[in-house]
């Protein structure tokens, strides 16, 4: 479960800066169909829920 968080939470922070530089990630594209503000909220959904993951199961080993 900790590598899953981690990859999301990295996945996320990517798919979060790309934009900014004005790149796109080619599996991401999908995200944009619903608009900005919706495809903002998944990438930040997508980098919290990596987080949480990773965090919650970082001392458990």
């Amino acid at each position: 479960m900790k590598e899953l968080g981690l990859g999301l939470f990295l996945i996320g922070l990517v798919s979060l800066v790309l934009p900014l530089l004005g790149l796109k990630l080619v599996f991401l594209t999908w995200i944009e169909q619903w608009g900005p503000t919706v495809s903002w909220l998944i990438r930040g959904g997508l980098t919290l829920l990596g987080l949480i993951l990773y965090l919650s199961t970082r001392n458990r080993d």
